[in-house]
């Protein structure tokens, strides 16, 4: 039998956030969040968690369970670093063709997963591919779940193949820069390429941000 979502806390998030897939902290001061999905490989996650470290930024990762099953040693490495963890969904399927049971367990596999690898998701989650609408959002909600997408995307994982560079992950986020702007990056590498344009980005995207006024938060900030 697969595993069933406890009951949600009640009022996990405000009730403001019920219904919408964030893309931006709501009265936010001059602050970022750095937000990581990880789902396939592992390949810039040392880097991106060294460079955290080094600059005393915390920021929150969005794990599948099925990364976090595979990956505990890391997921402890990201709870160590003071970082904030998401739901992402067990498998990453496309929500909107899941039925609400099927949502259901999707969020209460990757929370167990992540919970057993000693983090913990609540209430924090990523829509897998960003695909939803009015009722996958509900049913996460109904979960205990508040929905997070992005201001903006750095299409780091479109890789050097696709066309991207370093420069392109700099000019993209500092062109979407506004207070409380959620920036959607991962610690994977490109299939295709191998490149980790992200995590390559992420030291002189960090001190561009700072030169520009802003600091860091996570996405507890949503909680508040």
């Amino acid at each position: 039998m697969p595993p069933q979502p406890p009951a949600p806390p009640a009022d996990p998030f405000p009730a403001a956030l019920r219904g919408a897939d964030v893309e931006v902290i709501p009265g936010a001061g001059p602050v970022v969040a750095l937000t990581f999905d990880a789902g396939a490989n592992s390949a810039g996650l040392p880097s991106i968690l060294q460079t955290l470290s080094a600059t005393g930024v915390r920021g929150t990762f969005f794990l599948t369970g099925a990364w976090a099953s595979g990956n505990p040693a890391w997921v402890a490495a990201i709870v160590a670093g003071g970082h904030r963890i998401g739901n992402h969904s067990m498998t990453h399927p496309g929500f909107t063709g899941l039925t609400d049971a099927q949502i259901a367990q999707q969020l209460a596999g990757a929370e167990a997963a992540i919970s057993a690898a000693g983090g913990t998701a609540r209430p924090l989650f990523r829509f897998p591919f960003g695909e939803r609408d009015a009722r996958t959002i509900a049913a996460v909600n109904a979960l205990g779940y508040v929905a997070v997408r992005w201001t903006v995307d750095t299409l780091g994982w479109k890789g050097t193949s696709g066309g991207i560079s370093v420069q392109t992950v700099l000019d993209r986020t500092l062109a979407g820069l506004r207070p409380g702007e959620i920036v959607l990056m991962h610690i994977g590498s490109n299939p295709d390429d191998g490149s980790t344009l992200d995590a390559d980005a992420l030291p002189q995207l960090i001190a561009r941000l700072r030169a520009a006024g802003y600091g860091f938060t996570t996405l507890d900030a949503l909680l508040r």
